[in-house]
């Protein structure tokens, strides 16, 4: 059996986690030699998979009807906080994704609010709910990577560093980031992220000026490669995703591979995605409470990176990809 991938990604900046999604199912997929896998231009297969929306979605899938999955990682309310005008183009977007949903025979929800966004849309399509995988291996902490992320991040030894990861915009709680830094000032903050999509960001020109005026503990690297990330990670002593809108979130996922303690905003996808308990945020008081317990009570801190290997074991990558073999073998009729 032959797999088509095509993810647009390949053609712009990859700094998002819809790349890191690709580049971890390619990866998953070649593990093993029970399928074939061709990527974008590359040929042609028994069955398509796209992880984007985009006109070459379209075009790419026009030859494999009956045989289209689309992983669906984002949803209309994406939108918000992300691009400028966002309520204004609430209804194209409804519209058109409701095209892109309804362009495949198979649309994967990555989490049960994608799920429920899909069939609110109206669309007639199958549903498959498949998580994104964690390769564990990838994010494993080690001291080596540790030592090249401080390096790399001009850290002390002794520094304890608050990490977030994700595009430059309000829907990823920068000034919620940024406010947290202010507040205390004896750790060091790093945000690890740039963003792909320029000045159509929402409220650029604000969050620029607050990023121009941040404290001198925040550092902000601007866009990584995938593979500096691992050691960025390792470098950290704590993560926090302060994001207000997010389906099936990595890196989260990812810090918590590495064996940080990871702490969300709390938020209803989370409490509808995770089988397994996590530590969550209402507000900026409770994120500040909570990193302060982090840097001085060891057996909280502790029990942080407990929650955080037990809930990773949810994304297992190789009950994932039985999942998607499944789903592949079934849809080409191929064995």
């Amino acid at each position: 059996m032959k797999v088509h991938i095509v993810s647009e990604t390949e053609f712009v900046t990859k700094g998002q986690g819809v790349h890191t999604a690709h580049v971890d199912l390619l990866e998953l997929l070649r593990e093993k030699k029970d399928v074939d896998v061709v990527v974008n231009d590359e040929g042609k297969g028994d069955v398509f998979h796209s992880h984007t929306y985009g006109p070459y979605y379209f075009w790419k899938g026009r030859n494999y009807r009956g045989k289209r999955i689309h992983t669906v990682h984002v949803i209309p309310d994406s939108l918000k906080g992300s691009v400028p005008m966002w309520k204004m183009l609430m209804p194209l977007a409804k519209w058109y994704f409701k095209q892109v949903y309804s362009y495949a025979d198979v649309c994967i929800a990555i989490s049960p609010m994608v799920e429920q966004s899909i069939k609110q849309l109206g669309v007639k399509s199958k549903i498959a709910s498949i998580s994104n995988p964690v390769p564990l291996e990838r994010w494993r902490r080690t001291n080596e990577k540790r030592k090249r992320g401080r390096k790399f991040l001009n850290l002390k030894d002794d520094d304890f560093m608050v990490l977030g990861v994700g595009q430059l915009q309000e829907r990823k709680g920068v000034d919620d980031f940024i406010d947290m830094a202010e507040s205390i000032p004896e750790a060091k903050f790093v945000w690890a992220g740039g963003r792909p999509f320029g000045a159509f960001t929402e409220g650029v020109k604000r969050l620029n000026d607050r990023i121009s005026n941040s404290p001198s503990n925040l550092h902000f690297t601007g866009l990584l490669d995938l593979m500096q990330m691992p050691d960025v990670y390792a470098a950290a002593d704590l993560f926090i995703f302060p994001s207000y809108q997010e389906n099936c979130p990595l890196a989260p996922l990812e810090a918590a591979a590495a064996g940080l303690p990871v702490i969300f905003r709390d938020l209803k996808e989370y409490e509808m995605l995770y089988e397994n308990p996590y530590l969550k945020a209402k507000n900026n008081v409770e994120f500040f409470s909570m990193i302060q317990r982090m840097m001085h009570n060891k057996a909280f801190y502790a029990n942080g990176k407990f929650m955080s290997e037990v809930l990773v074991k949810q994304f297992d990558k190789n009950e994932i990809r039985t999942k998607l073999i499944s789903l592949y073998s079934n849809l080409s009729g191929v064995a």
